[in-house]
């Protein structure tokens, strides 16, 4: 990397991709640098994807701007800044439970796309894609695919 920030101002949709896979990324190649996440997206599994992507904090846009001047500063002193209503949230929700690959199967799905067009593009053969969806439909207690999606969207899953 040509820049060495000490701290990155991340969202959770960003244009060029997704800011929990930058928050990764950063970890893994600029270790130093402190990522924040500020959203509107604030559910409780975007929070718990954060900390596994190596976030130290995460908060929700709505608040005031004197508070996230606070959460740069903590952050930057090695503390770990979370919403208190997101983390309170977060606790009773438990955790995800898709696996990775249900969670990608999902997501390829979440535009309607038919099953053939899913696994050519995962690269997984058609039956192996109806046994994620299966099984992300029944996790998630719904009965299809898009509302497997939806449920997964509103909770932070995908």
């Amino acid at each position: 990397m040509r820049v060495h920030p000490d701290i990155a101002l991340l969202d959770i949709e960003m244009p060029d991709g997704s800011g929990l896979d930058t928050a990764a990324t950063l970890r893994r190649e600029l270790p130093s640098c402190q990522v924040l996440i500020l959203t509107t997206f604030g559910r409780p599994g975007y929070l718990r994807r954060a900390m596994e992507a190596g976030a130290a904090g995460f908060l929700v846009k709505d608040g005031p701007v004197e508070e996230l001047a606070v959460a740069v500063r903590r952050v930057l002193a090695g503390q770990r800044v979370i919403d208190p209503a997101l983390a309170a949230a977060a606790l009773s929700a438990g955790p995800n439970p898709l696996t990775d690959r249900e969670r990608h199967v999902l997501a390829a799905a979440v535009d309607g796309a038919p099953v053939a067009d899913i696994a050519a593009r995962l690269h997984l053969s058609e039956s192996t894609v109806r046994n994620y969806l299966s099984t992300a439909i029944g996790k998630t207690d719904t009965r299809n695919r898009i509302e497997a999606a939806r449920v997964a969207r509103a909770n932070g899953w995908l």
